[in-house]
C-alpha cells in the first residue's frame, strides 16, 4: 500500500483550479486512499459550520486541516469536502483550581497593621484585599478603617477541553465581545469554554480561546464598537438597530460576504455608534409586578442626596423656609425624598417592608468619600444616588467592588459600569422614538426640517431618515463684525408656498429662545384652512419655553409633539397618590416627587419579584406607573440603561400622552 506525505497530498490542490473537473473525482479519491492508509477522515461541510467547529468537532486545529487543504482558506461553503487528520492529542479532563468568594468579614485596622500583616493574618493575597476595598487601590490603610476581608473557597473542576484551546490574558479594555470577535467565535462558545468567566473582565483575567496563530486573530481597537447578532436577526433588522447597510456592515466585516450573519457572530463597528435595542424599535408590554410579588423580607435600602443640611439653623423655621426657596437642588432633594417615603408606604401596604437609610451627600464629592469610608453599603439591596452627575459617578467608583445596584436618579452618569442603573434614557433613544413615530404616520404630506447653523448636522441627520423632507437653515451673517456667525433667522419670504395642503410634519431643531419662538410664532400664522402644521423635535429644549404669553397658545395650535421621560399625571383621574401626598404635605406633588415615588416603588417590586436580587442580564420587566415607567437594557459592556419614553403633545394648553 502506497504511503503519502502531506506535502505529497498538497500538492494536487494547485491542480484544482486549473483541471477542477478533471482532476477533482481523481483527487477526491486519492486523498480519500491516503485518508485510509492513514487513518484520516473526510468531512463534508454542513450549514452553519465553520472552520473552527470542524476542527473543535475532530480535536484538532484548524491549521491541521488547512495544511492538507489550502484551498480551503479562500474557498470554504456547503459541499466541500475537507481531509481530517487524525488528532494527536489525548482530549483527556484538565484538573484546574479555581478560588470562589463564599463571604466578607468585617476587619477593623488597628495600630501599625499593615496590608501585608492582613494577608498573612488571613491567608489571602494583598490584591485580592484591595479587590474588595477598591479605595485601598488610591489611599493607604488608616487605623480605624473598616474593611472587608474576603473569605474563599477552592473549586476542583475537570473540564475537557481539546488541541484547539490555548490560554489567553485580557487585555485592557478587552470585554467578551471584542475577545470573542478577535478569535472569530461567538459569546455564547467563549462563555462555554470558560464556565466560571466573569460578566465584566479585568486585565490579567486568563480564559480558554481558540488555538489559532497570532497572525489570524482579528485586529481589535478600543475605538470601535462591537455587536454580537441575535436569534433571527437579519440585515434589514440590523439597519434598524445600528443604522447600518448590508454593504457598509460587510465592509466592515468581509467575513460576512461569505458566511452570511447568524446568530452570535460578533461584529465589528464604527466608533460611536449608538445600538438601538428592540425596546426603542418597537413597543413593550407593561407588567404589574403588584401580580409577581415573591419575596417579602425586608429590603434594605439606602438613598443618597445633596440636602447640605449644615448650613441650615433648624431652630429658625424662617431661615429654613427661605433656603429652601431660593435652593433649587435642596428644593428638588426634598421633593425628590418625599416622593421615596410615600413608595414606601405604598410598598408596605402591598407586604413589602423596607428599611431605608439616608445620607447627606453635601453635594460635595469628599463627602462622598466619607460616606463610603464609614458605611459598608454590599449589604444593600439596592442604592439610590447620589443625585448629581459628579458624586454618583465618584460613589460608584468607591463601591465598584461591590455588586449591590445604584440608580442614578435624575441625572445620567458619565459611564454606566455593570452594577449601575441608568434611569434617564439616552437622547438618542428620544430623538428615534420621534422619528419613528413620524414615519409610522400614514396621513402626513410631507416632512419640513428647520435648523439653526448649531444643529445642522441634527438637521441633514433627519434628511437620511426622510429623503423626500424639505431643508431650511438660518442665515448667516455676511458682514460686520460677525461675519460668518449664526443670525438665528430665517426670511419670512423663504415659507411662501412651502406648505402642502393636508398634513405637514416640521421638526425645529434649535435651542436658541429667539430662533424657536420667531420661527414657532411664524409656523402658527401659516396654519390656517386646509393647510395643517403640526410641530415636532428631537430634542425639546429651551427653545420651546418662551416667556411670551402667546407660546403655549402657539404650541398647542400647532399639535406640539416630543419625546418625553416623563408624563404629566391627569389630576382628574383620582390618583391616590395624588390625594394622599396633597393630604399629607398640602400641596400636589411636583415632578420630582413623581419620579421619587415611581422609581422607589419600582426598585421595591423588582426586588419583590425575584428571589435574588435584580437580575443582571436583560431579562427584566417592562413597568409603568404615574409619570414614569421603566424597561432597562443591559448595555453590551456595563449596565443597564433605562429605554422606556412617552411621546407627548400639547393640547388644550395642557400637555398629554398621544396613545
Amino acid at each position: 500500500m502506497a504511503v503519502y506525505s502531506k506535502t505529497a497530498c498538497s500538492d494536487y490542490f494547485p491542480v484544482i483550479n486549473i483541471y477542477m473537473k478533471i482532476f477533482l473525482t481523481i483527487l477526491i479519491f486519492v486523498c480519500s486512499f491516503y485518508a485510509q492508509a492513514q487513518e484520516y477522515k473526510t468531512h463534508k461541510v454542513k450549514s452553519g459550520e465553520t472552520l473552527e467547529s470542524i476542527a473543535k468537532q475532530y480535536l484538532v486545529t484548524p491549521f491541521d486541516i488547512l495544511a492538507l487543504n489550502p484551498d480551503a482558506k479562500d474557498d470554504f461553503g456547503v459541499n466541500t469536502t475537507l481531509i481530517i487528520p487524525v488528532s494527536k492529542v489525548k482530549n483527556e479532563p484538565i484538573i484546574e483550581e479555581s478560588k470562589e468568594i463564599i463571604d466578607y468579614k468585617k476587619h477593623k485596622v488597628r495600630r501599625k497593621e499593615t496590608l501585608y500583616g492582613l494577608s498573612k493574618s488571613y491567608n489571602v493575597t494583598e490584591a485580592e484585599i484591595k479587590k474588595a476595598n477598591p479605595r485601598l487601590y488610591s489611599e493607604n490603610l488608616r487605623r480605624g478603617d473598616r474593611i472587608r476581608i474576603p473569605r474563599y473557597k477552592t473549586v476542583v473542576s475537570k473540564q475537557t477541553f481539546s488541541n484547539t484551546i490555548k490560554k489567553y490574558a485580557v487585555r485592557p479594555k478587552e470585554g467578551k465581545w471584542r475577545i470573542a470577535y478577535k478569535f472569530g467565535i461567538t459569546v455564547s462558545e467563549l462563555e462555554a469554554l470558560n464556565p466560571d468567566i466573569k460578566e465584566v473582565l479585568q486585565p490579567g483575567d486568563v480564559l480558554n480561546v481558540p488555538n489559532i496563530a497570532d497572525n489570524e486573530e482579528k485586529q481589535t481597537d478600543t475605538a470601535s464598537n462591537y455587536y454580537e447578532v441575535q436569534p433571527k436577526e437579519g440585515f434589514f433588522r440590523l439597519k434598524k438597530k445600528l443604522d447600518l447597510t448590508k454593504e457598509e456592515l460587510e465592509a466592515l466585516n468581509p467575513e460576512l460576504k461569505e458566511s452570511g450573519l447568524k446568530a452570535g457572530m460578533v461584529l465589528k463597528l464604527p466608533a460611536g455608534i449608538e445600538i438601538l435595542t428592540d425596546s426603542i424599535i418597537g413597543d413593550f408590554n407593561v407588567t404589574d409586578l403588584r401580580d409577581n410579588i415573591i419575596n417579602t423580607s425586608t429590603k434594605r435600602l439606602a438613598i443618597l442626596m445633596p440636602f447640605r443640611l449644615q448650613r441650615i439653623d433648624l431652630d429658625s423655621v424662617a431661615e429654613a423656609k427661605d433656603i429652601i426657596k431660593s435652593d433649587r437642588i435642596l428644593s428638588t432633594a426634598l421633593d425628590f425624598h418625599s416622593g421615596v417615603l410615600m413608595a414606601l408606604d405604598s410598598a408596605k401596604q402591598l407586604g413589602i417592608s423596607s428599611n431605608l437609610k439616608v445620607f447627606d451627600t453635601e453635594n460635595r464629592t469628599s463627602e462622598i468619600s466619607n460616606i463610603t469610608n464609614k458605611e459598608d453599603f454590599s449589604d444593600y439591596d439596592a442604592i439610590i444616588g447620589p443625585m448629581m452627575s459628579k458624586n454618583f459617578d465618584r460613589f460608584v467608583s468607591e463601591v465598584r467592588g461591590n455588586s449591590v445596584p445604584v440608580f442614578a436618579p435624575l441625572a445620567k452618569p458619565s459611564k454606566v459600569t455593570t452594577n449601575v442603573y441608568q434611569t434617564i434614557p439616552d437622547k438618542k433613544i428620544l430623538e428615534q422614538k420621534m422619528v419613528d413615530f413620524v414615519k409610522q404616520d400614514s396621513t402626513k404630506n410631507q416632512v419640513v426640517i428647520i435648523s439653526d447653523q448649531k444643529h445642522r448636522g441634527v438637521n441633514n441627520n433627519l434628511k437620511r431618515h426622510f429623503p423626500e423632507a424639505k431643508q431650511l437653515f438660518s442665515e448667516i451673517t455676511k458682514e460686520g463684525k460677525d461675519k460668518g456667525k449664526d443670525a438665528y433667522f430665517i426670511y419670512p419670504v423663504t415659507f411662501e408656498n412651502l406648505f402642502k395642503k393636508g398634513k405637514n410634519i416640521v421638526f425645529l431643531e434649535t435651542d436658541d429662545v429667539s430662533f424657536g419662538s420667531s420661527i414657532i410664532s411664524l409656523l402658527n400664522g401659516l396654519s390656517v384652512d386646509d393647510v395643517e402644521i403640526i410641530l415636532t423635535t428631537t430634542d425639546k429644549s429651551k427653545a420651546f419655553e418662551s416667556n411670551d404669553p402667546d407660546n403655549n397658545y402657539h404650541l398647542s395650535n400647532l399639535k406640539f409633539h416630543y419625546a418625553s421621560i416623563y408624563k404629566e399625571y391627569d389630576e382628574k383621574s383620582g390618583n391616590s397618590f395624588v390625594k394622599n401626598y396633597t393630604s399629607k404635605y398640602g400641596l400636589s406633588p411636583s415632578k420630582y416627587a413623581m419620579r421619587g415615588f415611581d422609581l422607589t416603588l419600582d426598585i421595591l417590586l423588582r426586588l419583590a419579584s425575584t428571589e435574588d436580587g435584580l437580575p443582571n442580564t436583560n431579562d427584566t420587566y417592562a413597568t409603568e406607573y404615574i409619570e414614569n415607567k421603566f424597561n432597562y437594557s443591559k448595555k453590551m459592556f456595563g449596565g443597564f440603561i433605562n429605554q422606556a419614553s412617552y411621546i407627548v403633545r400639547h393640547y388644550n394648553l395642557k400637555i398629554v400622552e398621544v396613545n
